[in-house]
């Protein structure tokens, strides 16, 4: 199972759960602080506290920045 941290709200975090959907992708949603200092999850998976910010087991990976999710999902999933 593919998780995305994101935040609510954020465009971002938007698109690449967009993206999720329309290449059919099971994923759960994590939703974090909208306060960085809060974000201390994110931080613990992914050494940062930005979102987006997913982790996929299947494939283990763990990765932020949209741009950069986009395109793997692209390549592995698309």
């Amino acid at each position: 199972m593919l998780e995305l941290y994101r935040l609510e709200g954020c465009p971002y975090c938007e698109t690449v759960a967009d993206r999720l959907e329309e290449l059919d992708i099971d994923y759960e949603s994590v939703w974090v602080e909208a306060l960085h200092s809060d974000r201390d999850e994110v931080k613990r998976v992914s050494g940062q506290r930005g979102v987006p910010v997913v982790v996929d087991e299947r494939y283990g990976v763990t990765m932020a920045e949209s741009e950069r999710i986009l395109e793997f999902l692209e390549s592995t999933y698309a």
